[in-house]
């Protein structure tokens, strides 16, 4: 508790505030042409594709909150309204009676796979049109150690295990 905190390099808060920004503009550019052209929303898109990757298209709610880092209110209420539209289904758990399942529909996978090649059209123009594949690498690389990490070692707000520097 009594260590100082570090302070970033310039070129590392250049690097940061520059993944910052770039996956900021990315995430909205990407969700608008998303919820133009196929009425879903990024966090729509989330839910319904960690559901197909599901077996048989269903997951716990409270496992798909932990999957999209949302807290669990949020999660709910995304649920209902997805639910209102059709695309997912909320399905009580059987061996226990405070678990809840949530389902895809047939109009939610319609909607995953209509909307899926056109956002990754629009992923390639905005983004992989434009890093090699030495880049693509780094970047795979880079992502996927700092995700195994995180995974090893899961944050904890307000304790232990979360960042201690703050980051200007």
């Amino acid at each position: 508790m009594g260590e100082t905190a570090r302070s970033l390099t310039p070129r590392e808060q250049r690097a940061w505030w520059g993944f910052v920004r770039l996956h900021e503009r990315l995430g909205g550019r990407l969700g608008r042409m998303l919820q133009a052209e196929s009425g879903l929303s990024a966090a729509d898109l989330a839910v319904l594709v960690r559901l197909t990757d599901a077996p048989q298209g269903r997951r716990r709610h409270l496992e798909l909150a932990r999957a999209l880092e949302w807290e669990k209110s949020r999660t709910s209420h995304h649920i209902a309204r997805m639910a209102g539209r059709g695309l997912v289904v909320r399905e009580e758990c059987p061996d226990d009676g405070r678990g809840a399942f949530v389902v895809i529909t047939d109009a939610g996978r319609a909607a995953v796979e209509d909307a899926a090649p056109r956002h990754a059209e629009a992923l390639r123009a905005l983004f992989l049109d434009h890093v090699t594949p030495a880049e693509l690498r780094v970047l795979t690389d880079v992502s996927e150690r700092v995700l195994r990490r995180m995974d090893e070692e899961p944050s904890r707000p307000g304790g232990e295990g979360g960042p201690s520097a703050r980051v200007r």
